[in-house]
């Protein structure tokens, strides 16, 4: 069994027999009683190269076993093997001859964090979102068929992800055709956030009984005694559960359902796969392994150990003494929790979801101190949508915490579930804009584009901590869908106004007043152009609000103004610029507009500021902007 370690070691770790497989076709050449030594040696290495880059942690951990019986087993890359999101890829890259690429990982140039085709023939395929590589391994698989070619197609996803509908619509498909395929449920009993739901329940009913796990035992004592007998019962493990469970879910679906099985158990999980290798059909292996596993803190607390920001040096370097760090203020999901909380107490209609993200959104204080107002509903976008949607019809105010990129999923409901019927939702939209070091995967760069073209709908954008705290109220209040978007991490820390005053619909502010240049703002880019506006003379508009637009004030500005500047942190095609150009041919009035915002190709990871950079969202690319553009109306 896995040797668990206490410590993330800061220097490379020893690992002889890891680094004599670079390759698959190389780990197939092991001994397999090499294989537990290896895991050992897998599992120190991933802690120390996550050390140096930080990262998605504790599933990685849980599958190392899984993922070196998966490719001493099958022939990849020939087979195809689809890691369902990518949080548990890490091991995966390591065997795949990026081992030493592994520190690059997250930053600029380096390693994706998730498998990306293009980055390595063993990355089959770059899924985006929770429960889809069931579809894509399908699609696989009878593309393989068409095309008369053998090979087998993998799907492993998490049972947190197996909550997500799409799953259900793949695995209903794959019996329909008769996929040669094998789905691995890799259940470890969480999700990013603690697992919830009815299948939850019923995994942990299956693999819980009394009656399996005493069978399964007392075998073991007895039969570990008769040389060879315990590996034959190892084979035919699947057949004696069939007696004590015999109708499964997957089986009436249609799947050769085999399992529970240890998933840190070696021996079993190859002899496990050999046999499901040579099947034809729909195969479904169900394999219980815990997040974090081999590393005590991370078993201790796998939520917490999800992700890990890398490690500092023992011996911090000393900041200089000319630039003294500002204090810090709280993160934007922090504000969205408390006021979560205090407009709870304030309106008892008021409802919280969130679609497994209790911890990133911050719903932490709010599901504890209004336990039967909150709602988990797993990995289910669209579901969170829909069932807000049918709150609101009873008269309760719901209120969906999400993640941009993964409210792009439920847009389909956005539309014919909420907005169509304009019913009181209120979308709080966290990580929006560019996240950094996970790339364009989890990027939120479409959503102004695609919520303001939607009718009725209320779009606001924060430029600072108590503004979204303000706007919150605003869409909590409005008659109608309503949307705040606001991104990872801190602000400026403003100051934070204790109660809960919403504001005017459809005002901007002037921040300050120039001449020539209006830098108009809409979000956190307010900083910036506050900082331009003062080199250039500039005035600096807080937009606040996409839709509706502030008109008044844009045709004032227009008048006076020589050149308009319109910067956001979302695609300048359809995003916030757009509606103002729009609202301006709208009137048949010629203004000099400049779109300054994402560019029309994805952005790969990095951190924050230098995407921004690349982008000319910062204070020097926002400047040379508006320069340029005043050099060509001055020619």
């Amino acid at each position: 069994m896995p040797t668990t370690f206490h410590e993330i070691p800061r220097e490379r770790p020893l690992t002889p027999l890891l680094d004599s497989a670079n390759t698959p076709d190389e780990l197939r050449r092991l001994a397999e009683a090499d294989l537990e030594t290896l895991a050992d040696e897998l599992r120190q290495y991933l802690l120390y190269s996550v050390g140096q880059s930080g990262g998605h942690f504790g599933a990685g951990l849980g599958v190392i076993e899984l993922t070196i019986a998966l490719h001493y087993v099958f022939d990849t890359p020939d087979d195809r093997l689809v890691w369902d999101v990518g949080h548990q890829a890490y091991p995966h890259k390591i065997l795949t001859g990026r081992r030493e690429r592994m520190g690059t990982l997250r930053q600029k140039d380096g390693l994706a964090a998730f498998p990306r085709r293009s980055e390595s023939e063993y990355d089959t395929f770059g899924v985006g979102h929770s429960s889809t590589s069931i579809s894509a391994a399908l699609g696989m698989a009878i593309a393989a068929r068409l095309k008369g070619e053998k090979r087998k197609s993998v799907a492993v996803i998490g049972d947190g992800a197996l909550t997500a509908g799409m799953a259900f619509e793949a695995l209903n498909h794959a019996t329909d055709v008769g996929a040669n395929m094998l789905v691995i449920l890799n259940d470890n009993d969480m999700s990013i956030s603690k697992n919830v739901g009815g299948l939850s329940n019923y995994l942990a009913k299956i693999i819980s009984s009394r009656t399996y796990a005493s069978m399964r035992e007392g075998s073991k004592k007895i039969l570990s005694r008769l040389p060879g007998a315990w590996e034959i019962a190892r084979k035919v493990e699947e057949h004696a559960k069939g007696m004590l469970v015999p109708g499964t879910l997957f089986e009436e679906l249609g799947w050769n359902y085999v399992g529970p099985i240890d998933g840190h158990d070696l021996p079993t999980l190859l002899a496990t796969l050999r046999n499901m290798r040579d099947l034809d059909g729909p195969q479904f292996l169900h394999v219980v392994t815990k997040k974090g596993k081999g590393f005590a803190p991370a078993e201790a607390d796998p939520i917490g150990y999800h992700a890990i920001t890398k490690l500092e040096p023992v011996t911090p370097v000393a900041a200089p003494l000319s630039s003294p760090k500002r204090p810090s203020g709280p993160k934007y999901s922090n504000v969205f929790g408390q006021w979560l909380c205090d407009m709870a107490a304030a309106d008892n209609r008021l409802v919280g979801i969130t679609p497994a993200m209790k911890e990133g959104s911050d719903l932490v204080d709010f599901s504890e101190r209004f336990p039967e107002r909150y709602f988990d509903v797993a990995i289910a976008e669209q579901h969170a949508v829909t069932l807000a949607a049918g709150m609101a019809c009873e008269g309760a105010k719901p209120v969906v915490a999400i993640y941009s990129t993964f409210l792009q999923r439920a847009y389909d409901q956005l539309i014919h579930d909420v907005a169509v019927q304009h019913l009181d939702v209120l979308f709080a939209i966290d990580r929006a804009g560019l996240v950094g070091e996970d790339g364009p995967t989890h990027a939120g760069s479409f959503d102004l584009s695609y919520l303001r073209c939607i009718p009725g709908m209320l779009v606001m954008t924060p430029s600072d901590e108590n503004e979204l705290r303000r706007m919150l109220t605003t869409g909590h209040l409005f008659d109608g869908p309503a949307a705040v978007r606001y991104p990872r991490g801190t602000g400026p820390n403003a100051p934070l106004d204790a109660g809960l005053e919403p504001l005017e619909i459809g005002k901007a502010v002037v921040r300050r007043q120039g001449k020539g240049v209006a830098l108009l703002a809409f979000g956190v880019q307010l900083a910036e152009a506050l900082r331009v506006g003062e080199t250039l003379d500039a005035t600096v508009v807080d937009m606040r609000f996409v839709k509706p637009l502030d008109e008044a004030l844009l045709r004032e500005l227009a008048s006076s103004h020589t050149l308009l500047v319109t910067i956001e942190e979302n695609s300048i095609m359809g995003g916030a610029g757009s509606a103002v150009s729009e609202f301006f041919a709208a009137e048949n009035r010629q203004v000099s507009m400049l779109h300054l915002g994402l560019p029309d190709y994805y952005v790969e990871h990095a951190k924050p500021s230098q995407m921004l950079a690349e982008c000319g969202l910062d204070e020097a690319g926002i400047e040379r902007a508006v320069r340029e553009r005043l050099s060509l109306l001055q020619a």
